[in-house]
């Protein structure tokens, strides 16, 4: 299993499983309005740090923008392998 793998399977055992003071739980409580924001959010600062070249602070933020991509897929129960297919059709 690969980290964005194991990611997943964390956000959707959070989903099933929610623990109190869990990020991702604040986040499927708040629906998928404020994951949409957060998505926004973190890709304007991921094309703000590649604008301004800092390698580091773009993986970061492009670090953040896929966990918040994966709890959105988790709320609208969106599977890795559904994205997979996704992909794989365009090629």
């Amino acid at each position: 299993m690969n980290i964005i793998e194991e990611l997943f399977a964390v956000i959707e055992d959070r989903k099933a499983n929610p623990v109190e003071g869990s990020y991702t739980n604040y986040l499927f409580d708040k629906g998928v309005d404020k994951i949409s924001k957060k998505i926004g959010e973190e890709a304007v600062e991921t094309a703000i740090a590649a604008a301004h070249n800092d390698k580091a602070e773009t993986v970061n933020e492009i670090a953040d923008l896929i966990y918040h991509l994966l709890v959105l897929m988790g709320k609208m129960d969106i599977s890795l392998e559904d994205v997979e297919a996704e992909l794989k059709s365009r090629r």
